[in-house]
């Protein structure tokens, strides 16, 4: 594990990392696994500041049962009560309170416990990068590709909703796609875009891009914010950043996910136009 210089604040003055993770009628045991494998890694961190938002989407006391145990040592704040605004206007609640590094997490990720460290390290020694994207795996063990290059229609159109005989058929241009052969060799790399699941910022980046854009209500948010920051800074692939990921795709889960994607898709591309990857 890389070293990391002991990170230490007044409380007056903020703090070294903000955390903001989004729920919707949350799986409780679930959430206790990401949040117990948080204070893990925050604590391999010695004397670092850190606040945990949870932002939840669900109606009334959806979280009320289970945490307390999961957060001990984590100073932390819910926000609820809201409604269901979105997954990126929930998370741009918190602009104006990020710390020096702020985390987006999903509440199904399980991060290893030296990945903060990795982060903060990594981004410590190199100035122009302002965000990280870690090395995933699904809880079997299978490799998940996080980062991406600008997608064209047709790919999302095969990766998200063709059937797997069809997928295999274009299998090399989804390897492109997916960034596989960058991926694989785990070494650090520049992607176009990367997944909001762990979305590791330097905490000014995030306000001066006002974080998400509120109009992707579900989806694509984090391919926009993506390529918004890669206008300014390095977004950077980091295999030293380990993660267990259990996220799923937007075909296998329903109609209303299935019209999400697509009324994002439609903005995405009404933004930033149709590109050659």
């Amino acid at each position: 594990m890389a070293k990391t210089k002991a990170l230490s604040r007044k409380a007056m003055d903020g703090w070294d990392i903000t955390i903001c993770i989004v729920t919707f009628r949350p799986d409780i045991a679930e959430v206790h696994a990401t949040c117990t494998a948080l204070v893990s890694a925050l604590s391999a961190i010695p004397h670092l500041t850190a606040k945990l938002f949870i932002i939840d989407n669900s109606p009334p006391d959806a979280l009320a049962k289970g945490l307390p145990a999961a957060l001990s040592g984590c100073e932390v704040e819910i926000i609820a009560g809201h409604g269901n605004i979105g997954f990126g206007a929930a998370n741009n609640q918190v602009l104006g309170r990020t710390g020096t590094y702020h985390l987006v997490l999903n509440p199904d990720v399980e991060m290893d416990k030296s990945a903060l460290a990795e982060a903060m390290a990594y981004m410590s020694a190199t100035p122009d990068c302002g965000l990280i994207s870690p090395q995933a795996t699904w809880p079997d063990g299978r490799r998940q590709y996080l980062a991406k290059r600008f997608p064209e229609p047709f790919d999302l159109l095969i990766r998200g909703f063709a059937p797997l005989w069809l997928r295999k058929l274009f299998e090399a241009r989804l390897s492109r796609y997916e960034m596989r052969r960058e991926t694989d060799a785990e070494k650090p790399f520049a992607a176009p875009i990367v997944s909001g699941c762990f979305m590791f910022f330097r905490g000014n980046l995030f306000e001066k891009l006002r974080g998400f854009d509120p109009r992707y209500f579900l989806y694509f948010e984090d391919f926009d914010l993506s390529l918004r920051a890669s206008e300014c800074t390095k977004v950077i692939h980091l295999p030293a950043v380990k993660i267990v990921h259990g996220g799923g795709n937007a075909a296998s889960k329903g109609f209303w996910h299935i019209r999400q994607f697509l009324r994002s898709s439609w903005v995405f591309y009404s933004s930033h136009g149709l590109r050659e990857s």
